[in-house]
């Protein structure tokens, strides 16, 4: 994490560290390999967004009881879980600065951690009987799946739209954000419209968020990303900066890209020129605008609130996705 990011996160030290310490303490398991993966994927780096976001949006709704910790670690949990099966399907070798889980315990282990984190999920949300966070969580734990499905399907697709990206982020990362506010404002008892700004607030967020991230691979380096840079075009994912890209090419530029990013004739030169290419063009500057709009869209969502510490954290941690550098 760079300076200034260590810098903006550190007001969140006692967040952090309460839901740091419920993470670890419902992780056990009387299996070793459950316990190894799980710590080893959970524990260490990782932001905490998802469950800081609950927090956050619970106490903006006045729901102030120390279970608030416990039950914002399923969110952290749902996310990990959908980074252990997203290794898999990509084949993943890096996962936050270290080998991925199936690097080092193989496939089959890294989709049965991933399972025990969902129903590690599962199991933290039904303690609190909440018939409507239950059914919302049920909603976007299948709408996630849906995303995944949709990514495997557009893999490789080179006539991918805007319209089909955008169902794949919204689905995939969107709808967890989505889920991690409006669920607290339901835990909070909160009226209606609260909880439906604070859902639309999440939904924003997560799309501003992977707009910027899906960006990085295109502008960070894998020192900072702790990923390499570049790892989702291999993997075959056309996200938004190629899509743009496409766009302004003549058919026979964009035909030849095609056949040799996608036939693996690529070689780390052609790489950075296409690198080159796209941060030459203002493709990345239209991109920051249209996670910027998204961002004052979550921003104006929240004037339905009076104004708060918490409100003010929110809309901070808006800001902060804008310039996230890893």
């Amino acid at each position: 994490m760079m300076a200034a990011e260590k810098a903006f996160f550190s007001r969140f030290d006692p967040y952090f560290k309460r839901i740091n310490d419920e993470l670890s303490k419902s992780l056990a398991s009387d299996i070793a390999i459950i316990d190894e993966i799980a710590h080893y994927s959970l524990l260490g780096e990782g932001k905490r967004l998802r469950p800081l976001l609950f927090v956050l949006s619970g106490q903006l709704c006045g729901y102030g009881g120390e279970e608030i910790y416990h039950l914002s670690t399923l969110f952290e949990y749902i996310h990990v879980a959908s980074l252990l099966h997203d290794d898999v399907l990509d084949n993943a070798e890096i996962r936050r600065k270290k080998p991925s889980v199936r690097n080092v315990w193989g496939n089959s282990a890294a989709v049965l951690g991933g399972d025990f984190l969902y129903a590690q999920a599962s199991s933290i949300a039904a303690e609190f009987g909440n018939q409507d966070v239950n059914e919302l969580l049920g909603r976007m734990t299948k709408r996630m799946v849906e995303g995944q499905f949709l990514e495997l399907e557009y893999t490789h697709n080179w006539h991918m739209t805007k319209d089909n990206y955008m169902e794949v982020i919204v689905a995939k990362t969107g709808e967890l954000m989505s889920a991690a506010c409006a669920c607290a404002a339901l835990m909070a008892g909160a009226e209606k419209q609260a909880v439906d700004c604070l859902r639309d607030f999440g939904l924003n967020l997560g799309i501003a968020f992977q707009l910027i991230d899906d960006l990085l691979d295109y502008t960070s380096s894998e020192d900072i990303m702790g990923k390499p840079v570049g790892k989702d075009l291999r993997e075959g994912k056309i996200t938004l900066p190629l899509i743009y890209l496409l766009g302004e090419l003549q058919k026979g530029e964009a035909e030849s890209l095609e056949d040799l990013f996608k036939n693996r004739k690529a070689d780390v030169d052609d790489y950075r020129k296409l690198f080159t290419t796209v941060r030459g063009r203002g493709i990345i500057a239209k991109i920051e605008t249209e996670a910027a709009d998204y961002v004052s869209r979550a921003s104006r969502l929240l004037e339905c609130f009076s104004g708060s510490p918490r409100k003010r954290d929110l809309l901070e941690l808006g800001d902060y996705i804008l310039t996230r550098r890893h």
